[in-house]
This record gives C-alpha cells, structure tokens and sequence, in this order.
C-alpha cells in the first residue's frame, strides 16, 4: 500500500491467459485451485460505474447447443447500450461445481465482440459462494482483469436466515463457518436472491450495485436483458 497521497493509482489487474481447456473434472478443479490464488478480495470495486455488463446462458433442450449473451448498460439510465452474443456447444461436461467450464468459452467470446469495455460484470451465477470458492464470477474476473460479482436466482452452498421483507434487507450466507455471500431481498416480498463477490469488489459494494440494478423487478435489470438475448439467439439458431 502507498505511504504517500501522490502516488498514482495502481493499474487494473491485466488480463490473465486462459490455462488449456481441461479434459476431466480432475483437470478443472486443478484450474479452479490454480487461478483461485489470483482473486483479488480488497479492491472495494467502482461506486459509480458507468456501465454495468449483464452476462447470461440458454441451453437448447437437448444440451447440445447454447448461447451466450453480454448486454452492456448505462448504470444511470439501464439502457442497453452495447450487446453481443456467441452460439456453440458446450464446452465441458455438466458436473456440480464446474459449470463455469461449460460456458466460459462462449461467454469470453461474446465478451470479446463487444465494443464498450463495462466497468463491471454481473453474471447469472455465482462467485466466492462456491465449494471451492470459485464460481463464475470468480473465474471471468480473474480471467478478464474486471470486477465481477455474482447474482444468483438459487444457492449453491450455505446455510441463511431469511432477511426481513422488506427491499434492501439481507442476511449473511454462510458456508463453513465463512461468510462467503449475502441474501438479498431486491423488492418487497419477493424471494431473495444470493450475491457473493467475484473479483475486485467488496460484498457490501455488491449489494449495493445490485439494488441499484434491481428498481422494479427481482432480478437485476443486466441478467433480465442478457437472458431475453440469449434466448432470441437461441431460438434463431435452433
């Protein structure tokens, strides 16, 4: 940490390479372990960004096919303004905990179509709320050098006290004796959803980004247009 208030800024995290596709589920946990050291849990994350990327993934029904979507939009307004979509298989096997390998392909490549680079991402998933505290918000963040947080619509580990009914209220979830997430109600009465931290943010500026992006529905404004694209996209390439 600088000693003197007229150091510059340090540089966002640069990108990290993706390591090979792994063949066997042994493989993945290796990479979930190996880029784990790389998370960075201090950075607080931007109070302000400017835009907010939604990422969200269709499967066709058979589970051979899946689009990938990324809106971009003006955390002012929640307009759309940038988007881009990637069509292909998925790319591992479907096993418990290693669902990011099956669509971080895809998702990296809609990412890279897009012409707008957003100051955060908010995936459909999760991130240290994870049995490896590894989730897909992890993994994009790490792999992208951007902050990174997960919203998801169920839990994957943890044990919670429902918070109170009200919007805004939360409750820690705990998996192990660590907190590795919030339970967040996002409207009146309606059920929570589970955010935990990706990369680069801090869970309290996480909450906050998603009541910002949650001002009518349950669901953040950045999954609800990613998931209605990648489902057109789906729907054309069927």
């Amino acid at each position: 940490m600088s000693s003197g208030s007229k150091q510059p800024a340090p540089a966002a995290p640069a990108k990290q390479p993706a390591p090979a596709a792994p063949a066997t589920p042994a493989e993945a946990v290796a990479v979930q372990e190996e880029l784990r050291e790389l998370v960075d849990l201090v950075g607080p994350g931007p109070a302000a960004p400017a835009t907010v990327a939604g990422l969200d993934v269709a499967y066709a029904q058979s589970g051979d096919l899946l689009a990938a979507a990324v809106t971009v939009l003006d955390a002012r307004t929640l307009a759309v303004v940038d988007s881009a979509v990637s069509v292909g298989r998925p790319a591992f096997e479907y096993v418990p905990g290693l669902f990011a390998f099956r669509e971080l392909p895809a998702l990296l490549a809609a990412l890279d179509r897009l012409t707008t680079v957003p100051d955060l991402l908010v995936c459909d998933g999760h991130g240290l709320a994870h049995p490896r505290r590894f989730g897909l918000a992890c993994h994009l963040g790490v792999v992208t050098g951007l902050p990174a947080i997960g919203v998801g619509k169920t839990p994957l580990v943890g044990e919670w006290v429902p918070p109170s009914a009200e919007r805004g209220s939360w409750s820690p979830l705990r998996d192990g004796g660590e907190i590795v997430g919030r339970v967040l109600r996002t409207q009146d009465g309606v059920k929570p959803v589970f955010v935990s931290v990706g990369h680069r943010m801090s869970l309290d500026n996480a909450t906050a980004q998603v009541l910002a992006l949650t001002p009518r529905y349950r669901l953040p404004e950045t999954t609800r247009t990613a998931d209605r694209l990648c489902r057109d996209a789906l729907a054309d390439a069927e």
